[in-house]
């Protein structure tokens, strides 16, 4: 006769193994979350259930001190004026939520439109021919699947994700997806332009040389992330994305019109809207390592919703799973004998590879990487 304990240990080795099925079940199918609502799916499978955060508390959008900043960059690069004011914006914005919202950077609307209707194309095409795509070798140069974690994390989100690198390996362009092959290239190209802007006014917010993150090669790598997060039958049991903080040094984020974006400021959710024409910029682990804490790499998610589909398109700063050798570490002319080193020091493809394995949804990643 079995006993009480031996009992809960078989009842929770059977959860554990009906979890695994479950997982390697909607894995196999190559079909993502948009396979399921394809399907007519009515409940959100268990594999989905989110955990309560312990930040349930979200802010009053009423109350101006819960509102992202939106930074103008208009005449940053030829009003000195206008650049010391913005750079002032950009210090405190990442020192403070990490994140910031920019308008009038540049890319025109039209390419922002094309690039999120190249999403839509994307994830509408019959599943027979995105399975083509559909891989989990982060090595590969375009990577689509669901859930980069969905064996680790402790719920699977409700989002499908393509990862593209475009930088600093260019792929040609007969190695990225038809749907949304042109745009994709011509949209790298606009965000890396709007990077390196980004990237200078970064370095004199920290009162160093406009060049000093770029010649580190903080911008040398590009990965562009499209998400589609699925209409949700009961977008209460789970999340779009799980809290997590960005593996990266700096994210741009174009996001369409359906919000659900929120990040994390002083332990409460305060939504990110969205601004037409706005792009949203975060700061990512590695900016903040390299920083030694000065710049905040904020922990953030996004909400299911039954208003989808939402389509985002992230953008990476970062070479990721690329072999380099370079080290970083926190910035030597940061440091004083008030202020020493928090960090070890790490290669880029070294931080991306625990943030993988770690998953999100749980501790921060950098928090491994303190002194």
């Amino acid at each position: 006769m079995k006993s009480s304990r031996s009992t809960e240990v078989a009842s929770a080795e059977e959860q554990i193994y009906d979890r695994i099925s479950e997982l390697k079940a909607f894995d196999e199918t190559k079909a993502g979350v948009k396979g399921l609502v394809d399907a007519g799916i009515t409940k959100v499978p268990r594999i989905f259930f989110s955990p309560v955060d312990g930040f349930d508390k979200v802010s009053d959008p009423e109350k101006v001190e819960f509102c992202i900043p939106v930074i103008d960059l208009d005449g940053v690069e030829k009003d000195p004026v206008s650049r010391k004011n913005v750079k002032n914006k950009v210090r405190d914005a990442s020192e403070t939520w990490g994140f910031f919202q920019v308008i009038n950077h540049g890319i025109p609307d039209s390419v922002l439109e094309e690039m999120l209707d190249g999403v839509r194309r994307f994830y509408e095409l019959d599943t027979e021919v995105k399975k083509e795509w559909y891989t989990r070798d982060g090595s590969k140069t375009v990577v689509y699947n669901s859930n980069f974690d969905l064996y680790s994390a402790a719920s699977a989100n409700w989002r499908d994700t393509t990862y593209c690198n475009m930088a600093p390996n260019p792929p040609s362009s007969e190695n990225l997806p038809k749907a949304c092959r042109d745009i994709l290239i011509e949209y790298s190209r606009q965000v890396r332009n709007l990077g390196l802007i980004l990237f200078e006014l970064l370095s004199e917010a920290l009162n160093l040389n406009p060049n000093h993150l770029y010649d580190m090669d903080c911008a040398e790598g590009l990965a562009i992330l499209y998400h589609y997060y699925p209409a949700c039958p009961e977008p209460e049991l789970t999340l779009g994305a799980s809290k997590h903080a960005d593996y990266d040094f700096l994210t741009v984020l174009l996001q369409d019109h359906i919000g659900g974006l929120q990040v994390l400021y002083q332990n409460q959710w305060v939504d990110i809207p969205p601004v037409p024409g706005a792009l949203v910029v975060n700061i990512g682990d590695l900016l903040q390592l390299i920083s030694n804490d000065k710049f905040k790499s904020s922990q953030h998610r996004v909400l299911a919703n039954k208003a989808g589909p939402r389509v985002s398109v992230a953008s990476f700063f970062t070479t990721g799973l690329v072999p380099l050798s370079k080290i970083y570490g926190p910035i030597k002319e940061l440091l004083s004998e008030d202020n020493p080193p928090k960090y070890k020091e790490t290669t880029v493809r070294d931080y991306s590879l625990h943030y993988n394995a770690k998953g999100i949804g749980g501790a921060s990643a950098l928090l491994d990487f303190r002194l």
